[in-house]
């Protein structure tokens, strides 16, 4: 088929009684759209808007230990077509309140409901009305710059998969600045995170989280990220010399054997970096001459931080006790 038999079978079609059929029924379904559109938004409907408040000619000595900028929940009756704009408009409403108009003294001050009302319904159309608006009151606390720097610990539940083990924690910010009255500084020690649950990873885990905190406390940053580094547990074993405690001069201990095995669990890499002069295992003089007997006791005095299950592989050994001039 030829490029003008092609041309003729579209004219056929879109000039097709069938086609003329359709075309006026888009037409038709298109129009009534429209109209039920204009009179679905002529109806009055009431909407609750989330409108941000913020405060402003704070002093430059006042620190907000609340947050600055609030939110409120106003519900608002009009025609759909003004709810369209106030919800998609590129004004939405806001609201601003003086500090000084509103601060009551005591590190604190209040904004009524009926407030919020007022400078809410200057700001709409005169056919909107505010019907309600939640909550009743909005409190802001503030200082005079007090504040503590203290450090920051993880709350919850992080566990790693099974035979792994958090190997080390790392903070983007290990402590933060704390603003508050001076009568709750000097309660706050340590600030936590929100509560953490995460369960079952062997990779490195990176969380960001948010702090912990009362409304009328502020935490500088308030947003931190966490690290959590796992290693593979495993049983190793490294063999340590037996030293002796309350030696008098001019004697000697030999233990038979010399060494013994101390029995631990640790990560891969914390193994890796381990040494025999990290463990102590001690057999006391005293003891042996208190309760003279063919062995000794020995015990573990010492072992490095980060492992765990520490044991001894025997408790007792055979020794011989020497004069050094004999030894000679």
């Amino acid at each position: 088929m030829g490029e003008e038999g092609i041309l003729t079978t579209i004219k056929r079609f879109l000039f097709s009684n069938l086609n003329r059929q359709l075309m006026m029924f888009l037409f038709f379904l298109f129009l009534s759209a429209i109209f039920w559109l204009i009179l679905t938004l002529n109806e009055t409907y009431e909407k609750e808007l989330k409108v941000p408040v913020k405060l402003y000619n704070i002093p430059k000595n006042v620190m907000l230990t609340s947050a600055d900028v609030d939110t409120v929940r106003v519900t608002v009756r009009d025609k759909g077509w003004q709810m369209l704009a106030y919800m998609y408009g590129d004004n939405p409403p806001t609201l601003s309140f003086n500090f000084k108009n509103y601060d009551r003294g005591n590190n604190g001050g209040v904004i009524m409901a009926s407030d919020v009302r007022r400078h809410m319904e200057r700001q709409l159309e005169m056919t909107s009305k505010v019907t309600n608006v939640k909550p009743e009151k909005l409190e802001f606390f503030y200082n005079n710059g007090e504040r503590k720097r203290v450090p920051v610990a993880w709350k919850g539940r992080v566990i790693p998969d099974h035979l792994y083990f958090i190997s080390h924690v790392d903070y983007s910010s290990d402590s933060v600045d704390v603003y508050a009255s001076r009568e709750k500084l000097d309660s706050i020690n340590v600030v936590y995170t929100e509560l953490l649950n995460y369960v079952g990873f062997r990779d490195t885990l990176i969380i960001p989280c948010k702090l912990a905190h009362e409304v009328d406390v502020k935490v500088v940053p308030d947003n931190i990220a966490i690290r959590f580094y796992t290693d593979v547990l495993t049983e190793e074993s490294i063999a340590v010399p037996i030293k002796c405690l309350n030696l008098p001069q001019g004697k000697l201990l030999r233990t038979f054997p010399a060494k013994v095995a101390v029995n631990f669990v640790s990560g891969i890499g914390e193994y890796k970096t381990l040494r025999p002069e990290d463990f102590e295992v001690v057999a006391d003089y005293l003891e042996i001459e208190q309760k003279p007997s063919e062995k000794c006791n020995i015990y573990l005095r010492k072992a490095p931080p980060g492992i765990t299950r520490t044991t001894l592989a025997a408790k007792q050994v055979d020794y011989l006790i020497e004069d050094e001039e004999v030894n000679r």
